[in-house]
């Protein structure tokens, strides 16, 4: 053999070498990303409803990659990932479908409906995440673990220091009561929370107005804000017995109205703005829990003109012109009368919750925003986006926890209502109609483009940049309870 056959083989020999190491390493990466292209979060949202609309079953989810500014939609084969990536979005071969997780969720009903619990489907870890609180011990542990241990690779569970429960709470409540942040008491910042400061828990809710409803003075607030037609997203009602927050104030047929939680509907008929009852605002006209956690109350004067607004605890509010579906991912804020103004993220879409007593919610979204007793009912938005109603959750505003709410859009499509006294916004039925992508996230946005900007709005909710987003139409993106195109069962994921 002469030297230029040794050195030709020689040279083979080395490229099969480099063959072997690097085609494993190819293979072994399902979420190829070179390539991928960066989008705002409005056009994100447009782009993985056209993808999941012709992914069909090979579609297993999506979610935005905020830190990336990238689109991930999750597949089963990798004909369907070449499509994706030929698109410009990141391509993720997962094992799970969304059929597979859906069948989770249904044996989770069935076999492991233990109170303490809640679950949901997560298109980051392509499963569905279960949380036990801290209640289930004994034999609601084994039922829960007898049952997710025949899902192994399905289903992943974790515990909360916790325990689920709704967040309403008694009249005398002081803001911040069960170990939390109150409105600026233990953060120490009563201009951004809003309910009182750490020498006013008792008196003051001045810099609020509602926010620190519900304290020994008797925390209704400003007294400009208590009257009717002057409560905003976040202000204290009262009824009951109960405490809670109004959500968002709505129009039915042009009837002045507002959505708070329907565990609160359920305490009174009746609800005022103060805690000594003098000021009664309105009765209910529609109120659902459990299964859903929805009330509708109606001014019970009808020339009331409430403000479309959101009361950020500093003085000032947040206008709100429509309603957007969540996503997972999506930047959002809550309002409350207990804990002010918190901030967070959506984990989780159509999560059920079971609270105990035979209250087990479905369709709800998961968060870890932050909550306490009182703040049932409160307003979770992004930007200018009406998103959720407070429900309830694990844990407080100092140690944190597991937080859900009642999508806005399945609660207007109900109830008939529009966001806005003046009929502004878009309806339950406009958010909440065409899903594209059967649970993986193309949800709502049947009227005027909405849902493209979905996770717009929550960018600067959340301080994310793609703040420019938030003001297009839009119902956005995702699929939860109110029907997005799926059978129900699992919400469609979506991005922010």
């Amino acid at each position: 053999m002469n030297k230029r056959t040794l050195a030709i083989s020689g040279a083979a020999i080395t490229a099969l070498g480099a063959a072997a190491i690097l085609l494993p390493n190819a293979n072994a990466n399902p979420d190829e990303t070179s390539g991928a292209k960066t989008f705002s979060s409005p056009a994100a949202v447009k782009l993985a409803r056209s993808l999941a609309s012709d992914l069909g079953d090979n579609g297993a989810g999506w979610y935005y990659d905020n830190g990336n500014r990238q689109l991930v939609m999750n597949v089963v084969d990798e004909d369907s990932a070449e499509s994706v990536r030929a698109k410009g979005a990141v391509a993720k071969v997962v094992q799970n479908s969304m059929a597979d997780l859906k069948a989770a969720t249904q044996t989770l009903s069935s076999d492991a409906s233990v109170p303490g619990t809640a679950w949901s489907i997560d298109p980051v870890t392509n499963k569905v995440q279960v949380t036990a609180d801290r209640t289930v011990t004994g034999t609601k542990w084994d039922t829960l673990t007898k049952a997710t241990g025949q899902m192994a690779g399905t289903v992943s569970v974790k515990r909360s220091e916790g325990e689920f429960k709704k967040f309403d709470g008694e009249e005398a409540a002081q803001p911040g009561d069960n170990g939390g942040a109150s409105a600026g008491d233990a953060a120490g910042d009563a201009d951004d929370a809003g309910a009182g400061d750490a020498a006013g828990a008792a008196g003051g809710a001045g810099d609020a107005g509602a926010g620190g409803a519900g304290d020994a003075a008797g925390g209704a607030g400003d007294a400009g804000d208590a009257a009717a037609g002057g409560l905003d997203g976040g202000d204290a009602i009262f009824g009951g017995g109960a405490r809670c927050s109004l959500g968002f104030n709505v129009s039915v047929d042009g009837a002045p109205g507002f959505l708070t939680a329907g565990h609160c509907g359920n305490e009174s008929q009746t609800w005022t703005s103060d805690e000594a009852g003098a000021e009664q605002v309105g009765t209910v006209q529609d109120s659902k829990f459990p299964e859903n956690d929805f009330a509708l109350v109606m001014y019970d004067d009808a020339t009331t003109q409430p403000s479309s607004t959101v009361d950020l605890q500093n003085g000032n509010t947040q206008e709100i012109g429509r309603a957007v579906e969540a996503s997972v991912g999506l930047k959002v804020q809550r309002s409350g009368s207990t804990t002010g103004v918190t901030d967070g993220t959506v984990t989780g879409l159509n999560a059920t919750v079971n609270y105990g007593n035979g209250d087990i919610v479905n369709g709800l979204i998961q968060t870890d925003v932050c909550a306490e007793p009182g703040d049932s009912g409160g307003a979770m938005f992004a930007e200018d986006a009406a998103v959720g109603l407070t429900s309830g959750g694990s844990g407080d505003c100092t140690q944190g926890g597991e937080t859900f709410f009642q999508p806005v859009t399945a609660a207007l499509e109900a109830t008939g209502a529009v966001i806005g006294a003046d009929g502004g916004g878009a309806g339950g039925g406009d958010a909440a109609g065409g899903a594209g992508d059967d649970a993986a996230g193309g949800a709502g946005d049947a009227t005027g483009g909405a849902g493209d900007a979905a996770g717009g709005a929550g960018d600067a909710a959340g301080g994310a940049g793609d703040a420019a987003g938030a003001g297009d139409a839009g119902a956005g993106d995702a699929g939860a309870a109110a029907g997005a195109g799926d059978t129900g069962s699992v919400a469609g994921q979506g991005l922010n």
